[in-house]
């Protein structure tokens, strides 16, 4: 005998046992593929200034990087995340250097368990020393040639 209380099927903590699931299972999904899909990827060059060991559960690389347009304008930094061991141990190397970065822009990651910034360094590239172009006002180098005049 039932007792008349009693649905047969699922009950209300067993649907929100289901609902709490299918929210965990669609939120690993969607972590998974915003880790596996760059929103951009790219390059940018400048001084390699920082890169630190930063986290309490989840240790990630984070760095920064100065980019200077032209000389005597304001640096402006790149910080960038990176997740890769051996990637970080050559960024180690390669510390006060100018090198350019490769990197992958990964978007909507819901903690910064994943890194501080949106920029995952892929790669890099040492750049060959060279000083800065110098251009003094008032110490211009004539053209060399005259421009052409108008026919009257």
């Amino acid at each position: 005998m039932t007792t008349p209380h009693r649905q047969k099927g699922l009950g209300a903590l067993a649907w929100i046992a289901l609902i709490l699931v299918a929210a965990c299972l669609l939120l690993a999904a969607h972590i998974w593929i915003m880790l596996h899909w760059s929103y951009s990827t790219g390059e940018r060059a400048g001084w390699l200034q920082k890169l630190s060991n930063k986290g309490y559960i989840c240790k990630t690389w984070e760095g920064e990087m100065a980019l200077v347009s032209l000389p005597g304008s304001m640096p402006e930094k790149f910080s960038f995340t990176v997740w890769d061991e051996k990637t970080a141990e050559t960024l180690k190397a390669a510390m006060g250097k100018r090198v350019t970065l490769y990197y992958e822009e990964h978007i909507w990651l819901p903690t910064s368990c994943f890194g501080d910034t949106r920029y995952f360094v892929k790669g890099l590239k040492a750049i060959e020393e060279r000083p800065a172009p110098m251009i003094i006002p008032g110490n211009v180098a004539p053209p060399t040639q005259a421009p052409p005049q108008p026919k009257n």
